[in-house]
């Protein structure tokens, strides 16, 4: 669907409704779409981004029912969502200049084999006149990936966002209802951006300064109050922690999971929140929105042979590359005979930097012992959580 934003600024908004897997790994409850932008100034004329190869024949056609001749082609960013009808575009465009950075050029002459000679290099800063339209490059690297970077049209004060403040949100809505759109933004930070936490700060504060009155990302819909998600993305990156415990958890003959229903309601009663997933069932992508923001994250798992059950192994995986800002962590679990269930564990969160509280291990059925650790063990909870005055 081509979508008129504003005096010569067209929407390319390419819905993949039925999509339910981003990259062989990340949970699309709700498709997603990808974005690409047409720009037309009194003399020159930009495409900002293309779509992703599988939408190859929906995405031509939008662009040759714009009747139009390109000038540049920008690309904000390598991966093949926005990349991948790069060749394609260049060939109906054959005077067009493919206008990135040098680092984005690397990567698109490896991933797609476009010749260098197609390519014109800017600079973080540089700006483009496409006669009574500005184009300012603003260089966003690690939000996604190194080379990412945003385009700002100064005269219609519109951000082009890339893959910042996105959504895996197919929709019929062209603008963001901020109700609605909360929880899709914040699942995309969640899987996307979290790793990334303290760069995003950086590029925050590099679109401070600008005066920005619309915000139009490569995923989802457009942001047409976009100070909201700006403030959003600050208290998801900043230090920032809520009064909540998740408790990922699996459980093969139900001594871990008799331990985790003990714990949450002895959480519970000290005024602590609880998020439990039950990773035999759970939607990761719900997990990793949890992590956002929880002050205290509980591993439970029982042993498999020498090691952790491998879906908590997969939930600490998680924990270790998504790196949230939580501040503490620790494992319930259960044994039979032995083995490294808390170290290697710990040793898949590596990148958590907060205090790890001391584990409670049952071997087999617990006993009134495991009850008293895990009585304590929420205490130490409830108490760290005082300590950092989110709990009162």
């Amino acid at each position: 669907m081509i979508q008129k934003i504003k005096s010569g600024i067209y929407y390319i908004n390419i819905r993949d409704w039925d999509r339910r897997l981003f990259d062989e790994l990340i949970p699309l409850p709700n498709g997603t779409s990808y974005n690409a932008y047409v720009i037309k100034g009194s003399e020159k004329t930009a495409l900002i981004d293309t779509s992703d190869p599988v939408k190859r024949e929906e995405f031509i056609e939008n662009l040759k029912s714009l009747n139009l001749s390109l000038d540049f082609v920008i690309s904000q960013h390598a991966e093949q969502d926005h990349s991948g009808l790069l060749p394609e575009t260049l060939k109906l465009f054959p005077e067009a200049k493919l206008v990135t950075n040098k680092k984005c050029q690397s990567f698109l002459k490896e991933l797609l084999l476009i010749p260098e000679t197609r390519f014109w290099i800017i600079e973080d800063g540089q700006e483009i006149s496409l006669g009574n339209k500005t184009l300012k490059f603003i260089f966003t690297p690690w939000a996604h990936w190194p080379e990412t970077f945003c385009t700002y049209l100064r005269e219609d004060k519109i951000l082009f966002s890339c893959d910042l403040f996105g959504s895996h949100y197919a929709t019929s809505k062209v603008f963001v209802e901020e109700n609605e759109i909360y929880l899709p933004a914040k699942r995309y930070y969640a899987e996307i951006m979290m790793p990334f936490r303290k760069t995003i700060i950086k590029n925050l504060a590099k679109i401070e300064s600008l005066d920005i009155g619309i915000i139009a990302p490569s995923h989802g819909p457009i942001y047409a109050n976009p100070k909201f998600i700006v403030n959003a993305y600050k208290n998801w990156s900043s230090e920032d922690v809520t009064n909540k415990v998740v408790i990922p958890y699996v459980s093969m003959h139900g001594s871990t999971e008799k331990m985790i229903n003990f714990f949450i309601e002895r959480l519970m009663g000290k005024g602590v929140d609880v998020e439990p997933f039950n990773l035999s069932k759970t939607d990761l992508g719900e997990l990793a929105m949890s992590l956002v923001d929880t002050a205290t994250i509980v591993l439970g798992a029982p042993m498999v042979l020498a090691g952790p059950h491998p879906l908590a192994v997969y939930a600490a995986y998680l924990v270790g590359i998504l790196k949230p800002k939580a501040k503490f962590a620790s494992v319930i679990g259960s044994y039979g005979w032995g083995g490294r269930l808390v170290e290697t564990l710990k040793e898949l969160m590596s990148s958590f930097k907060g205090e790890f509280l001391e584990p409670v291990l049952a071997k087999g059925y617990p006993k009134k012992g495991d009850y008293t650790n895990l009585e304590k063990l929420a205490e130490a909870i409830a108490l760290r959580h005082r300590e950092i005055n989110i709990l009162k």
